[in-house]
């Protein structure tokens, strides 16, 4: 025979079954996908330092189709990676 606890359950307890969950409309899945446009990368494996270290994003190259972004080593600053970012087409260089 088990003994019984006192402590009041958790609220919520026990749960419901799962419902479906609403669709978002266009308008809010665009506005998801908005937030996601970039990344940025804080720690990369440096081989030099043979770990996980702290980044530091520096511009290479300004292009046409984009800007080249490479990663150095907080540490050591040795190049850990690079990253190309496509340019919008907002702004950008004017031809005269």
């Amino acid at each position: 025979m088990q003994a019984r606890s006192n402590k009041p359950s958790p609220p919520g307890w026990p749960p419901r079954a799962a419902r479906p969950r609403a669709t978002p409309s266009p308008s809010q899945g665009l506005r998801q996908t908005d937030q996601y446009d970039s990344f940025n990368a804080s720690l990369l494996y440096c081989g030099h330092c043979r770990q996980a270290t702290p980044t530091r994003q520096r511009l290479l190259l300004v292009l046409p189709t984009g800007n080249l972004y490479e990663y150095l080593c907080a540490q050591c600053g040795t190049s850990t990676g690079s990253k190309t970012e496509s340019a919008s087409g907002e702004g950008g260089l004017l031809a005269p």
